[in-house]
C-alpha cells in the first residue's frame, strides 16, 4: 500500500521549511548483468554442495535433517545480520556490526564503473522468464524449479539523485521482494540485505548518501539452484522505493490498529502507534489521528468520520516508543466476505507535529470486521457463517513469472471469483503486499503464509540454511507488513514441515514460532499446515486451529491407491482431530491436488471416483498429458468428488483450500520434464478446465450451470466407449446423442457428477438438459466441429493505461468456419503487433510446452492460445494486434492506450 507522508527538517533546530515525506517509486533506469560463470566471491555464507538432487520426488516425502557446513572463507553474513535488528526482541541477541567494508573495492559497487554494456531493465523485473527453458534428462534446473535459469548471481545498478534539498531527512531503501540473498551497496559501503526472497525489508541509506546528486546504488542478487519445490524467479521480482522522512517519524509498519468489539450499532478501534526519533535529543510531540471512509481504491473520500484523543508524547533521543490509543465509532460499516458481504474500508490518517508544525503523516487502511474460529460451525465473519471455498496461490503469475503486476494478479482473483472461490492461502510465502490491497478491496478471504521449511529441508538450498538467524525477523517482519489488512483471517508459520517428525523436539520450534506471532498479533488465529502430525502428537497440540493437508479425506487409503509404495498413508482423520481437540476448528489448508490437462483426455476411463495417474492409467508419457476427466490426482491427493464427500459427511469442517486454483510454474507432478504444474482448477494461461465448472456448481449452487466433457471430436473411436460426464449444480440430467436419449439420471447420496460410462461414439451433437427440483435448470450443446478454418481473439480489456505497467490479455481460439471452437486444434499461429504497444509474453497452457514465453510462435493448445499485450509508457493511441497461421483466417485485435 502506498502512503504519502509530510514531515520538517529537525537536524538544525529550524523548523521554518516544510518537507512533504515522500515515497517514491524507483522501477526504473537500472543496468542489470547476470554471470555466466565465475562468480564474485562476495558471498552471504557458504552453502552444503549438492550431489544427485532428486527434482521429482513426490511432495510428500520425509524432510531431512540439515547438513552442516562451517565457513573456511571470508563470509559477509555477520554484515548483513543487523539488517534484522528491529525485529529481534531480546536486546541481547541483537546482532553488532563487524568493522570493515567488505566489497567496497569491487568494481561494480564503484561510482565509475562502466556498465554500458549491461542490459537495460525496469523493474519488477526476474531474469528468468523470457529465457530458453532447459530441456533434456539432466538439465541444470529441473521440472520441480520450472526448467528455468532462476539460479545464479546477478547485480544491479541505479544512480540515485539526492541533493542538498534532502539533507536533514532520513532516507530509507524499501524492497518489496527480490530473490535472493540480497546485499546492497551504496557509494562503496555495504549498507546491508536480507537473505529470504519473500519478504520486504528496508535499509537506511542515510550515512552512506551523497547530497551532489551522485549517488550510485548496487544490489547483488544470489539466486540458489535447488533452493525451492516450484518456480521461484530471479532478481527484484517486486517494486523498490526510495521513502524520505523526517528524523521524527512514524517507524516501519508502525501503525496496528485493532477492533476488539464490533457490532453493526458501535466498533471499539485501537491503535498502535511506534515512533521514531532518529535525533540526537529527546522531541516533544503531539500525534493527532483522524478516521476517514475509503472510496473503491482505498483513498481518503470526504470529510473524517472521528478521531483519536490528540497526545502529547515525549521521544527519548535515537528511540523508539509505542503509544495505544482507542475510539468508538458509532454505526461501523463493516468488512466482509464477498459475495455475501460488504468491502468497506477506513484510512487512519496520523500527523505528528512539533512546536505546531507538522513534520510528518500516515496514511493506514483497514477494515472493521468480526472473525471468529468455531469449532464446530466453523467460520463467522460478523457473525455470519461463511463456508471456506478457497484454493492455494503460488506467487508467479503464468508466463509473466516473479515479475509482480498488480493486472496479472487482479485477472487471476477475478477468474477465481467467477469460479465462486471466496479464500486464498498463499502458499508458501508472504505475498506481494499489492495482492493484498486487492484481496482486501474484493473481499477474499486470507490465510497469510510465511515458510515452507524450519531447520529440516526439502531441498538442499531452501530455507532451512538461514533458518536459526533469520526465523524471528522473518516472522515478524511478515506480520507487522501485513496485519493492517482485513482480508487476513488467520497466519500460517509453516507447511508440512519436517519438524512434524521429531515430535516433541518439533513441538518447541512451532511453539516458539506461535508465540512470536501473537505477540506480534494476538487478535488472530496462528497455525501451520500438517501433512504428518496425527492427533496425539505433541505438534498438533500447539497450534491454533487445525490445518490439515490432505488428512481429513485420507492420504493413499482408498482402493486405486492401494499398489502405491511409500508417502504418507492414512485413513480419513476429520473425526479423530475433532475428537481430539473439540475446542479447535477444522480446516483443509490443502486437499484435492487433482491433476489434469486442459481439453485432454485419455481412454480407457477410471470407475473409481479417485484414481492416481500414472502412465497409461490417466496419464500419457509421451505428450505429458493427464486426463481431464478429473478423477486423477497426485498419489497423496484425492479428486474433487472424494473431498467434498468428505467434507460433507463432517459438517463441522470449516471449507477447504484447494491445491491449487492456478497451475503455476515448476512442480510439474507426474512428468518432471514439463514446466508447470497440472493440479490448477485454471490452467497456466487463465484457461478454464472441465474442473472448474465442477467447483463452480459446489460453490454456486445458485448458478444454472451444466458442461459436458470430453469434447465430441473423436474421429479414431467410433463404436468405441466414450464416457461422457456432466457437471451441474442441477440434481439430474438428461443425456441425449444426436436427439436419441441416453437415459436421465439423478445424482446420488454424496455424488457430484453425473456419469454416463457406456456411451459410444459416434460423429454429431451432444445435448444434455439438467434440473432442479423437476424443473428445467440448464442446458448446453457440443458437436463435433469441422476442420479448422479462421482464428477468433477477444481481449479481456480493449483499453489500458500507457503506464507500462497494465496489461489486456488475448484469447486466441482456433474455430472451424461456423465458429466453433476446434478442441483438438494444435495450429502454429504468429503475432504480429503494430502502433504503440508490445508483446510482453505468450503461452497456451500446455504443461508440456518448453518455447519460451518470449517467443512470437506460439501453437495453440487444444484450440487456444494467450498473448499478453502491453501499452509503451507514455505512448497513447492504437495498438494493432495481427494474428495469423497457415491456412487459417487470420484476426486482427485493436486495443487503444490511454
Amino acid at each position: 500500500m502506498a502512503f504519502f507522508l509530510a514531515f520538517t527538517n529537525l537536524n538544525s533546530q529550524n523548523l521554518k521549511t516544510n518537507y512533504k515525506r515522500e515515497r517514491i517509486k524507483i522501477n526504473e533506469g537500472w543496468t542489470f548483468m547476470r554471470y555466466e560463470a565465475n562468480p564474485d566471491n562476495l558471498i552471504y555464507d557458504v552453502r552444503p554442495k549438492t550431489e544427485a538432487v532428486n527434482d521429482s520426488k513426490i511432495a510428500d516425502s520425509k524432510p531431512e535433517e540439515a547438513i552442516k557446513v562451517e565457513a573456511k572463507e571470508d563470509v559477509l553474513k555477520n554484515w548483513i545480520l543487523p539488517s534484522a535488528n528491529d525485529f529481534i526482541k531480546d536486546p541481547s541477541k541483537k546482532h553488532i556490526r563487524p568493522k570493515g567494508n567488505p566489497g567496497s573495492d569491487f568494481p561494480f559497487v564503484q561510482a565509475d564503473f562502466n556498465d554500458a554494456t549491461w542490459e537495460k531493465v525496469n523493474l519488477p523485473h526476474d531474469w528468468a522468464i523470457n529465457k530458453p527453458f532447459y530441456t533434456g534428462d539432466n538439465p541444470e534446473v529441473g521440472g520441480g524449479m520450472g526448467r528455468l535459469p532462476s539460479q545464479g548471481v546477478a547485480w544491479y545498478r541505479k544512480k540515485l539523485d539526492i541533493t542538498t534539498t534532502d539533507q536533514g531527512k532520513v532516507i530509507y531503501l524499501d524492497i518489496d521482494g527480490a530473490m535472493s540473498y540480497t546485499m546492497v551497496w551504496l557509494n562503496g559501503h555495504l549498507v546491508g540485505g536480507w537473505p529470504y526472497g519473500y519478504n520486504s525489508f528496508r535499509l537506511d541509506l542515510t550515512p552512506y548518501l551523497n547530497y551532489n546528486g551522485k549517488n550510485q546504488l548496487a544490489i547483488r542478487i544470489d539466486n540458489p539452484n535447488y533452493s525451492a519445490r516450484w518456480y521461484p524467479g530471479g532478481g527484484i521480482y517486486r517494486n523498490v522505493w526510495l521513502t524520505k522522512t523526517a528524523t521524527v517519524h512514524v517507524a516501519q509498519w508502525g501503525t496496528f490498529i485493532t477492533t476488539p468489539e464490533v457490532s453493526t450499532n458501535e466498533a471499539i478501534i485501537n491503535l498502535s502507534l511506534k515512533l521514531e526519533n532518529k535525533t540526537s535529543t529527546t522531541q516533544p510531540i503531539v500525534v493527532k489521528t483522524k478516521i476517514f471512509a475509503a472510496d473503491d481504491l482505498g483513498k481518503t473520500k470526504g470529510k473524517a468520520i472521528t478521531a483519536f484523543p490528540n497526545e502529547t508524547i515525549r521521544i527519548n533521543a535515537n528511540d523508539q516508543q509505542i503509544k495505544l490509543f482507542e475510539l468508538k465509532l458509532k454505526k461501523p460499516k463493516l468488512w466482509g466476505a464477498f459475495p455475501q458481504q460488504k468491502q468497506n474500508l477506513y484510512v487512519a490518517r496520523t500527523s505528528i507535529f512539533i512546536s505546531g508544525k507538522q513534520v510528518d503523516e500516515y496514511e493506514t487502511p483497514f477494515g472493521i470486521r468480526k472473525i471468529e474460529f468455531h469449532p464446530t460451525k466453523g467460520l463467522l465473519v460478523n457473525g455470519t457463517k461463511i463456508k471456506i471455498q478457497g484454493v492455494n496461490q503460488h506467487h508467479d503469475l503464468g508466463a509473466l513469472g516473479a515479475a509482480f503486476n498488480v493486472r496479472a494478479a487482479q485477472r487471476q482473483l477475478e477468474i477465481l471469483r467467477e469460479l465462486g472461490c471466496n479464500a486464498i492461502r498463499f502458499s508458501h510465502n508472504p505475498p506481494a503486499p499489492e495482492l493484498l490491497d486487492l484481496t482486501d478491496k474484493m473481499g477474499f478471504l486470507v490465510i497469510d503464509e510465511v515458510f515452507d521449511s524450519w531447520e529440516r529441508k526439502k531441498t538442499p538450498h531452501d530455507f532451512h540454511l538461514i533458518f536459526p538467524d533469520w526465523n524471528e525477523p522473518d516472522t515478524r517482519s511478515f506480520i507487522r507488513r501485513d496485519r493492517n489488512h482485513p482480508s487476513i483471517i488467520a497466519w500460517s508459520y509453516g507447511n508440512e514441515v519436517g519438524e512434524q517428525y521429531t515430535d516433541a523436539a518439533g513441538a518447541v520450534i512451532a511453539k516458539k514460532l506461535h508465540d512470536i506471532v501473537l505477540e506480534e498479533d494476538p487478535t488472530r488465529p496462528a497455525s501451520a499446515s500438517q501433512n504428518f502430525a496425527k492427533p496425539d502428537m505433541p505438534f498438533s497440540k500447539v497450534v491454533d486451529f487445525l490445518s490439515l493437508n490432505y488428512q481429513g479425506e485420507g492420504i493413499r487409503d482408498a482402493p486405486a491407491y492401494a499398489n502405491l509404495v511409500g508417502g504418507i498413508r492414512t485413513s480419513p482423520l476429520y473425526p479423530a482431530f475433532q475428537k481430539a481437540f473439540p475446542e479447535k476448528m477444522i480446516v483443509s489448508s490443502e486437499t484435492a491436488s487433482a491433476l489434469s490437462t486442459r481439453g485432454s483426455y485419455i481412454f480407457p476411463v477410471t470407475l473409481e471416483n479417485s484414481a492416481p495417474v500414472s502412465d497409461g492409467v490417466g496419464g500419457n508419457p509421451v505428450t505429458k498429458e493427464v486426463s481431464a476427466y478429473e478423477l486423477y490426482t497426485a498419489q497423496f491427493g484425492s479428486s474433487p468428488d472424494k473431498v467434498f464427500a468428505t467434507q460433507d459427511r463432517h459438517a463441522y469442517v470449516a471449507g477447504e483450500f484447494v491445491w491449487s486454483g492456478w497451475d503455476y510454474l515448476g512442480e510439474p507432478t507426474p512428468y518432471y520434464s514439463a514446466r508447470s504444474s497440472y493440479c490448477g482448477i485454471i490452467d497456466l494461461a487463465g484457461f478454464k478446465k472441465d474442473r472448474f465448472y465442477l467447483y463452480q456448481s459446489r460453490w454456486r449452487p445458485e448458478l444454472p450451470i451444466v458442461h459436458i466433457l470430453p469434447h465430441w471430436n473423436w474421429p479414431n473411436r467410433v463404436g468405441e466407449i466414450t464416457p461422457v460426464h456432466v457437471f451441474t449444480s442441477g440434481d439430474e440430467a438428461e443425456l441425449f446423442l444426436n436427439e436419441q436419449s441416453l437415459g436421465r439420471k439423478k445424482k446420488g447420496e454424496f455424488e457430484y457428477r453425473i456419469r454416463w460410462d457406456d456411451v459410444k461414439y459416434q460423429a454429431g451433437e451432444l445435448k444434455v438438459v439438467a434440473y432442479k427440483n423437476g424443473v428445467i435448470w440448464a442446458k448446453e450443446t457440443i458437436k463435433t466441429t469441422d476442420k479448422a478454418a479462421k482464428i477468433v481473439a477477444t481481449a479481456d480489456r480493449s483499453k489500458i493505461k500507457s503506464d507500462g505497467e497494465d496489461l489486456s490479455f488475448i484469447t486466441v481460439k482456433i474455430t472451424d468456419k461456423n465458429g466453433q471452437m476446434v478442441p483438438d486444434a494444435n495450429n502454429k499461429v504468429n503475432f504480429k503487433i503494430e502502433g504503440f504497444g508490445e508483446i510482453v509474453a505468450t503461452d497456451n497452457g500446455n504443461p508440456a510446452d518448453l518455447v519460451s514465453f518470449a517467443s512470437h510462435d506460439r501453437a495453440a493448445f487444444n484450440g487456444m492460445a494467450l498473448v499478453i499485450i502491453r501499452a509503451k509508457k507514455g505512448e497513447k493511441g492504437k495498438i494493432k494486434l495481427i494474428i495469423t497461421s497457415d491456412g487459417l483466417e487470420n484476426a486482427v485485435v485493436e486495443i487503444k492506450s490511454n
